[in-house]
C-alpha cells in the first residue's frame, strides 16, 4: 500500500494528547482515562489488522476458486470484474456521507491518469498469476517488489540508500530463486506476471512520488485516492479485458458454472470484488494507526498468513526448500523494511536538525 503513506493522516493517540479543552475549562485526562484510551486505541487497531487479514485470505481463496473453475482462461475479464464489483461500496459510503466525496478537476484526473494506469496493470498481472500458479508462489515472487522498488529508485529518482538496505535484499532474491526451483505449480506465465505485478506497482510508486507536488484535488485521503484509483482502473482495462477474452470468456464461465454450479459461481465471484475492495479499505484503517515498524511487521505476517491459508485450502504441495526459500524471502522483506526504515528515520532528524540549525542562523543574524 505505497499510496497510504503519500495521502492520509494517521489518528492521534491517547498518549498524545494532553488536554481536552472545553467551553468552561481545560482538563488533564487522569492516568485511567488515559489507560482506557490507550487499550480501546490498541482494540481498535487490533480489530483492523484482523479484518485486513481476514478479508485478505477470502479474497484470494474466492479469486483461485473461480480461476481454478475457469480452467485457465478468464483472468482478464475476471480482474475487471473485481474492480467493478467494489464500486458499489465506494458510492455508497460516498452518498451516505460516511466519508465526503472528493471533488477532482479535469488536471487532477489528468495528472492522476498514469498512476491508475499503472495500478491496473499491476492488478491484472496478480490475477492473472493467481490463475496461473499456486497463491503460496505467486506471494512469494512478489516479495521481490522491494528490490524493484530499489532498482527503479536509483534509475529514475536518482535515489541512493545506505549500504545494510542494499544487503536485505540479498536474502530477498535468495529465498524467491530458492523457492521458485522447487515449485511444483511453476511455469513462465504465472512467474512472469507475477513480476510483472511488482514493476507495475514500483512505477505506480514512483509515479505517485514525482506527482505529490500536483493537487490531487478535495477531499482527497488516501481512502479517497484509492475509491478514484479504482474508478479510474474499472474504465480503463475495461477496453483490454474485452479485446483480450470477449471470446474465451463465455466458454471459460460456463466451465466454472459446470463445476461450481451457477450460484455457487457468482457467490465467489461477487465475495471476490467485494473482499478485494475491503482488505484494501481496512489496510489504510490499519497502517495508518501504528508505526512504520509495525506496518512491516504486519505487511510481512500478512503474506505468512495468505500463504498457509492457500496451502491448507487449495493442498498445493510444497517441499522443504519451498517452505526454506519462502521463508528467507519473507523474512528478507522484513528485514530490508526495518532497516529501511532505521536509516529514513535517522535521515529525516538530520533534516529537521540542519533546518533548526539554519533556523538559528538566520535569527543570530
Amino acid at each position: 500500500m505505497g499510496l497510504a503513506s503519500d495521502e492520509s493522516t494517521p489518528a492521534v493517540r491517547s498518549a498524545d494528547y494532553t488536554s481536552s479543552p472545553s467551553a468552561s475549562d481545560s482538563l488533564t485526562p487522569s492516568p485511567s482515562t488515559s489507560d482506557e484510551s490507550e487499550w480501546m486505541h490498541r482494540l481498535k487497531v487490533g480489530s483492523y489488522f484482523l479484518l485486513w487479514y481476514v478479508f485478505n485470505v477470502v479474497y484470494n481463496i474466492a479469486n483461485k476458486t473461480v480461476l481454478n473453475a475457469m480452467g485457465g482462461g478468464g483472468g482478464w475479464i475476471m480482474a475487471w470484474l473485481q474492480l467493478v464489483l467494489g464500486l458499489p461500496y465506494i458510492f455508497f459510503i460516498w452518498a451516505s456521507g460516511i466519508r465526503k466525496a472528493p471533488v477532482l478537476t479535469v488536471d487532477n484526473v489528468r495528472a492522476l491518469m498514469p498512476i491508475a494506469a499503472a495500478h491496473a496493470v499491476g492488478h491484472l498481472c496478480t490475477v492473472l498469476s493467481f490463475g496461473a500458479v499456486a497463491i503460496s508462489f505467486t506471494h512469494v515472487v512478489k516479495a521481490l517488489e522491494p528490490f524493484i522498488n530499489v532498482v527503479g529508485s536509483a534509475v529514475f529518482l536518482k535515489s541512493t540508500f545506505a549500504a545494510p538496505v542494499y544487503a536485505s535484499l540479498v536474502p530477498i532474491v535468495a529465498g524467491v530463486i530458492m523457492a521458485s526451483l522447487s515449485e511444483v505449480s511453476f511455469n513462465w506465465l504465472g512467474f512472469l506476471t507475477a513480476m510483472g505485478s511488482n514493476f507495475a506497482f514500483t512505477t505506480r510508486n514512483l509515479l505517485s512520488k514525482v506527482s505529490m507536488s500536483q493537487p490531487k484535488g478535495k477531499n482527497m485521503s488516501a481512502m479517497n485516492l484509492y475509491a478514484v484509483l479504482t474508478l479510474m482502473c474499472t474504465v480503463l482495462l475495461f477496453p483490454f479485458a474485452l479485446a483480450a477474452e470477449w471470446r474465451v470468456f463465455p466458454t471459460a464461465w460456463r466451465t466454472a458454472a459446470a463445476v461450481l454450479t451457477l450460484p455457487k459461481l457468482m457467490m465467489w465471484v461477487a465475495i471476490s470484488g467485494l473482499f478485494f475492495y475491503l482488505y484494501n479499505e481496512t489496510a489504510f484503517l490499519a497502517l495508518d494507526n501504528v508505526h512504520p515498524v509495525t506496518h512491516a511487521v504486519g505487511n510481512t505476517v500478512k503474506r505468512v498468513v495468505i500463504i498457509v491459508a492457500s496451502v491448507i485450502v487449495f493442498k498445493n504441495p510444497i517441499d522443504w526448500r519451498g517452505w526454506l526459500g519462502s521463508a528467507i524471502a519473507l523474512g528478507g522483506v522484513l528485514l530490508y523494511s526495518l532497516v529501511k526504515q532505521h536509516f529514513d528515520a535517522r535521515a529525516a532528524a538530520q533534516r529537521r536538525l540542519q533546518q533548526q540549525s539554519a533556523g538559528d542562523g538566520k535569527r543570530d543574524a
